[in-house]
């Protein structure tokens, strides 16, 4: 009945290791396509020391999430409406090497509600031809600071943020259309922004946008960043202030890709293509710093490459037309290794 439990282990030694395990119900009910999603996750990561020893560094994460998905029929039966509610509780010792903020003690709380309405009339999930992939998302906490008298600009930083709120709007959309046959033009636009409900609490910290490079830079995600992938530019290189090593994230993105598409092998076993691509994306700190057509250009070729028991794999070069402030080396010529679409 398509009932799926997953269970997954990571570690590298003492420095890192992290755990999950997810349930995943496709026929909540019995009679309609409603999902039913149920996950818990846990990170650790240290420098390796022994818990007593005062040089010991450390970031843990402990997060719950409760998923439903519902499969629309109006406007039409390609709509999809998913509603997410999520708790991460984040723990840190020692750890100043990641905010800007603080004396690298804490603990946080994040809960929030995430809202995706999607449009799916692809023809096939490895090489659309036809179709289109839309979605917009939004993903909030409660505003904790309306219901309080407190006098936020008097507290410090720690303060502000025990309890995160934020509100994060998503917009990503996708066209495929076949200019010859199997020769595919596919098309996407990505939009990210992440806003505060009051100014005298700011933005948080956490859950913000990294841009460049291979999309797989969020090992140690735990902060909630989001890492966006864009070829020919160094990981994270188009995040704002990544120059002077003062990598705080930005609070919104975009991002467009035209690529041509022209498949070496349709084997549901062996999937294979290869692309050529343009591309083009920023990200800013603020939203009056924003200029839709301040952006950095990259160009190049890729390949992919699907396997069911791996999914889908990917080696692209890029290379990057413009400059990036502060970091010479950015924007060479280089390759990267995707793995399930991290770089788009």
């Amino acid at each position: 009945d398509g009932q799926k439990l997953s269970l997954r282990v990571q570690s590298y030694g003492a420095g890192y290791i992290s755990y999950s395990a997810s349930f995943t119900e496709p026929w909540l009910g019995g009679r309609k396509p409603n999902s039913l999603s149920v996950s818990y996750y846990h990170s650790l990561f240290s420098n390796g020391l022994p818990k007593d020893n005062v040089d010991r560094y450390s970031f843990t994460t402990d997060g719950v999430t409760i998923g439903l998905g519902r499969r629309l029929t109006w406007p039409d039966d390609y709509f999809q409406l998913y509603v997410g509610f999520n708790f991460q509780r984040y723990n840190l010792k020692n750890y100043t090497n990641i905010f800007t903020f603080g004396d690298g003690t804490g603990s946080y709380n994040n809960f929030n509600v995430d809202i995706v309405l999607s449009r799916n009339s692809v023809d096939a999930p490895i090489y659309p031809r036809h179709g289109s992939l839309v979605s917009v998302g939004l993903n909030v906490t409660p505003p904790y600071s309306s219901f309080s008298t407190t006098d936020y600009a008097m507290l410090s930083d720690d303060e502000k943020y025990k309890w995160i709120e934020f509100h994060k709007w998503v917009v990503k959309a996708s066209f495929f259309t076949a200019v010859h046959e199997n020769l595919v033009l596919m098309l996407r636009a990505k939009y990210g922004f992440l806003g505060a409900y009051d100014s005298s609490i700011g933005i948080t910290p956490f859950e913000r946008y990294y841009l460049g490079g291979d999309g797989l830079s969020g090992s140690n995600n735990f902060d909630g960043r989001e890492i966006v992938g864009m070829r020919g530019y160094g990981n994270e290189t188009l995040t704002p202030n990544y120059w002077n090593s003062s990598n705080t994230g930005g609070t919104i993105y975009s991002k467009y890709t035209m690529e041509l598409r022209y498949p070496l092998s349709l084997n549901p076993n062996a999937t294979i293509f290869a692309a050529t691509f343009l591309e083009a994306g920023n990200s800013w700190m603020t939203f009056t710093e924003y200029q839709p057509f301040g952006l950095y250009k990259a160009a190049g070729f890729g390949i992919r490459v699907f396997l069911p028991m791996f999914g889908l794999l990917g080696l692209d070069w890029g290379y990057g037309i413009d400059d990036v402030p502060g970091l010479p080396n950015a924007n060479r010529g280089q390759f990267h290794f995707s793995i399930n679409s991290s770089i788009d």
